[in-house]
């Protein structure tokens, strides 16, 4: 069988962010302002710093404003819920995310909460995900997101196909899902406690492993021909073999690639794609708080 259809993250994720500029050029038009995103990092953790960095860089070369608020990780959690709440009223706020982790003397699922639903671009707030559990209009995370854009881009109508998640976090897994039923597939949630995963995955037209194994998804889990999406971002220790520090994804691409008909690389894959779904987010955002109207499917 040849080698599968390598699904390019970043050349989706570049004309993805093509469209958010122009969306974004016309709404300053209307609204006389850019649209707005507010990113509010505690502690000092290198990789949460450089993503906070792409995520400016992005945010102000399509043609919005970006607002970066860099706390010590010593950061009372009363004095973050208190920024939160001035973003909130802020009007020139669109988006608010909060980089996670928090530093451990934070509750996450509290501060999440403090955030308005309307400006909770990044999804996580429990009003979006039970808007999206119900299939009514709301904010959707970016991973998942990102990756039913890929597939949809790659594949056409997704429906009646078998898909399996691999993970049942309420950042990727559950909220994957969710995106995939509402097209119809036939959708189930694995997880590392599955019995007989493998054969389980193995039925799948669609594998979407997010479940945080380097390498996990072996090449004969994978039914010939299948689309697969590697949403994993694992950093391997130098070995004798290959002396550098390798960043894997949960799939062994490796194997992977000979069997599926389609499958996305660890790096260039999902990773480009969820931070221009930020930026969409942000400026669906911004249309709907300045009460002006976009069609879902423009952008």
């Amino acid at each position: 069988m040849s080698e599968a259809y390598r699904i390019d993250g970043k050349a989706f994720a570049e004309k993805l962010r093509g469209k958010v500029a122009e969306v974004a050029a016309t709404f300053g038009a209307k609204a006389g302002r850019k649209a707005g995103l507010a990113v509010v990092l505690v502690g000092d953790d290198p990789a949460s710093q450089i993503y906070v960095r792409n995520k400016g860089k992005q945010t102000v070369e399509c043609g919005m404003n970006s607002v970066e608020h860099l706390l010590p990780e010593a950061t009372p959690e009363a004095d973050l819920l208190a920024l939160v709440e001035k973003l909130n009223r802020d009007p020139a706020v669109d988006g608010i995310l909060v980089q996670l982790p928090l530093p451990g003397h934070m509750d996450e699922q509290k501060v999440i909460a403090a955030i308005d639903p309307e400006k909770d671009v990044d999804g996580f707030h429990v009003i979006n995900s039970g808007r999206l559990s119900v299939g009514l209009p709301g904010f959707v995370p970016c991973t998942p997101l990102g990756c039913l854009m890929l597939l949809k881009d790659r594949l056409g109508s997704l429906s009646g196909l078998d898909a399996v998640v691999i993970g049942r976090s309420n950042i990727v897994g559950k909220p994957m899902a969710a995106l995939l039923l509402a097209e119809s597939c036939t959708v189930t949630i694995a997880h590392s406690r599955t019995k007989n995963l493998p054969d389980v995955v193995r039925r799948a037209d669609i594998v979407v492993a997010a479940v945080g194994r380097a390498e996990m998804v072996k090449g004969d889990w994978i039914k010939p021909g299948a689309t697969v999406i590697d949403v994993g971002i694992n950093r391997l220790p130098p070995t004798e073999e290959k002396p550098k520090r390798r960043l894997v994804g949960d799939v062994d691409y490796a194997e992977a690639s000979k069997v599926a008909g389609a499958i996305t690389p660890v790096p260039g894959g999902v990773g480009p794609v969820t931070i221009a779904v930020l930026l969409r987010n942000t400026v669906v955002a911004a249309h709907r708080n300045a009460g002006l109207g976009l069609a879902e499917d423009a952008i």
